[in-house]
C-alpha cells in the first residue's frame, strides 16, 4: 500500500472518518495503532512480528535503563542494540556478507559457495530501527524519562504516514504529542491536503513520469553509454531520486498533519546547497541529524583535532551508504560524501574565511560545483554495480561511446534540472508555506486543482514503488 496508491486513499479516507468519532482519546490512539499495524501488513504481515518484538524489547529495556544503575543499565542497552541490530543485520546484511566472504575466499583460491538464504527484506527496517533505538540511547543518555503510556510508546514505533520511508522521528518529538487530544483543525486539515498532493505530483509526475524513463533506459544499456548520455541518465536519476524521496516525505508530513500530528522536515531545497555541510543540512535531515547525534559526535566529531574529525566523518558517512544498502557500491558512495565533507573542512580551515567566498557570483558557483559532485555520486547509487558504475563514470569524463542510446527530445529532461535548480536557489531561505500564505487562497486552490487534473490525465495503470522503500 503506496501513497500513490487507490487503495492508499481509500485506507486514508477511512482512517479519517474513524478519527473523527466522538470517541476517548485513548481509542482514537487505539485506533491509529492497529490502522498502522493494517497499513504494514498490507506488504507482508509476517513481519509485523518485527515490529511487536521491537516494540516490545525497547518498552521494557527503556524502563529498565531508567531505573538500573552501572553495569545493569549497560546491560540493558545492549540489549536494545543487540536485538535491533541483530535483526537489521540478519534481514538485510546476510546475504551481503555471505556473498562477500565468497568473494574474499575465491580471492585466495578458496571455493566457497554459501547456500541461498531466501530472505526477504521487511520494508522500512531501516528507518524504525534507526527510530526505536534513538528512543533506547536518549533514556541511557538521561536525556529524556520513557514514556509512560505502551500504547503511545508502540504507536510513536509504528506511526505509518512515516513508518516505511520517514522522517526518522525521535521519542521526544512525538511522545508529548501524544498526551494531548489532537484532532486537525481546518487550517491544518487543508495544508495536510495540500502537502499530500504536492508530494503526489512529486512522486508521480516529476519522479516517476519525467525524470525516471530516461534514467531508466540509459542506466539499462551502460555499455553504449556517450558523455552526453551519461550526464542525461545520472542528471536525471537526480531528478528522480529527489522527488521520489521528497514527494514521500511531504506526503508523510500531510498525512500526520491531516491527523493533528507535526512531523519535522526531512528536506529543505538540498540541491541549492552551497557546501557539502549545507547539502546533508538539507538532505534526508532526519537521517543526517541522526547519524550526526548517534554517530559522528559520539565518535569524537570535532573536539578532539583535525584528524579525529577527518575519521568521525569518514566512518559516518561510510556507515550512512552502508545503511542505504547492503552493497559495496552504497559504501563508495557513503565514503565519496565522507570524503567531500573532509576536503570542505580542511579548504573552510585554510581558505574559507576569504571574503571572496561571499560573493553572489560565488556562491552560485559553488552551488553549482556542489550539486555536480553530488550528482557523480549518484553514479553508485543507481549502477547495479562497480562495472556499470565505472562504465558511466569514463563516459562522464570523456571516454563513452559515440552514440545515443536515447532519442534527442528527451534531453528536455535538462531543462527541468535547469528549472529545479533555479526552482530551489530561489526557495532556499523560503518554504512552500511562506509562500502560500502570501498567495490569495483562490490562487492556491487553483494551483492544487491543476495539480490533480495533471495527476488524473497522465495516470498510469502501474504505479512505481518509493525508492526508499528498499532501504
Amino acid at each position: 500500500m503506496t501513497f500513490n496508491s487507490f487503495t492508499f486513499v481509500l485506507f486514508f479516507l477511512v482512517v479519517l472518518a474513524l478519527y473523527q468519532l466522538p470517541v476517548s482519546w485513548r481509542s482514537r490512539k487505539g485506533m491509529l495503532l492497529c490502522s498502522s499495524y493494517l497499513f504494514y501488513a498490507a506488504w507482508n504481515p509476517p513481519f509485523v512480528s518485527l515490529l511487536v518484538v521491537s516494540t516490545l524489547v525497547d518498552w521494557v529495556a527503556g524502563k529498565r535503563i531508567h531505573a538500573s544503575r552501572g553495569a545493569a543499565r549497560n546491560a540493558w542497552l545492549l540489549l536494545s542494540l543487540s536485538t535491533n541490530l541483530g535483526i537489521l543485520a540478519y534481514f538485510k546484511y546476510s546475504p551481503f556478507l555471505l556473498e562477500s566472504f565468497s568473494e574474499l575466499a575465491a580471492g585466495v583460491g578458496i571455493a566457497f559457495e554459501p547456500a541461498t538464504a531466501g530472505i526477504v527484506l521487511p520494508i522500512g527496517i531501516s528507518f524504525y530501527t534507526f527510530q526505536t533505538l534513538s528512543y533506547s540511547i536518549d533514556i541511557y543518555r538521561r536525556q529524556m524519562s520513557p514514556a509512560t503510556s505502551f500504547l503511545d510508546y508502540a504507536l510513536f514505533v509504528t506511526f505509518f504516514p512515516q513508518l516505511v520511508a520517514g522522517p526518522i522521528v525521535r521519542a521526544s518529538e512525538f511522545l508529548p504529542q501524544c498526551l494531548e487530544p489532537k484532532r486537525a483543525d481546518a487550517r491544518q486539515l487543508g495544508w495536510g491536503l495540500i502537502l499530500l498532493t504536492l508530494g503526489l505530483f512529486q512522486k508521480v509526475i516529476l519522479a516517476d513520469h519525467l525524470f525516471a524513463p530516461v534514467a531508466d533506459v540509459i542506466y539499462d544499456s551502460p555499455a553504449r553509454v556517450s558523455f552526453a548520455t551519461a550526464w542525461l541518465g545520472t542528471l536525471a536519476f537526480s531528478g528522480q531520486i529527489f522527488f521520489d524521496f521528497a514527494g514521500y516525505s511531504s506526503c508523510a508530513i500531510g498525512a500526520a498533519l491531516c491527523l493533528g500530528f507535526a512531523l519535522p522536515d526531512n528536506f529543505r531545497y538540498p540541491y541549492a546547497a552551497i557546501g557539502f555541510s549545507d547539502f546533508w543540512g538539507r538532505w534526508h535531515i532526519s537521517l543526517s541529524s541522526w547519524l550526526r547525534d548517534y554517530l559522528y559526535i559520539p565518535l569524537g566529531g570535532n573536539r578532539h583535532g583535525r584528524v579525529i574529525q577527518a575519521f568521525s566523518l569518514m566512518l559516518t558517512m561510510l556507515i550512512g551508504g552502508l545503511w542505504h544498502g547492503a552493497a559495496w557500491t552504497f559504501v563508495v558512495w557513503g565514503g565519496l560524501h565522507g570524503l567531500y565533507l573532509v576536503a570542505e573542512h580542511i579548504a573552510k580551515q585554510t581558505v574559507g574565511r576569504r571574503a571572496i567566498w561571499r560573493q553572489h557570483a560565488m556562491q552560485i558557483a559553488l552551488a553549482v560545483l556542489t550539486f555536480l559532485l553530488v550528482t557523480m555520486t549518484w553514479v553508485f547509487f543507481r549502477a547495479p554495480d562497480f562495472a556499470s558504475a565505472s562504465l558511466f563514470l569514463q563516459a562522464m569524463f570523456g571516454g563513452g561511446e559515440r552514440m545515443s542510446p536515447v532519442r534527442p527530445e528527451e534531453y528536455y529532461v535538462l531543462a527541468a534540472v535547469f528549472m529545479t535548480l533555479v526552482y530551489q536557489w530561489k526557495m532556499r531561505h523560503s518554504s512552500i508555506e511562506a509562500v502560500a500564505e502570501r498567495l490569495p487562497r483562490w490562487t492556491v486552490a487553483l494551483c492544487i486543482g491543476l495539480l490533480l487534473v495533471i495527476m488524473a490525465i497522465t495516470h498510469q495503470e502501474e504505479t512505481r514503488g518509493f525508492i526508499y522503500f528498499q532501504f
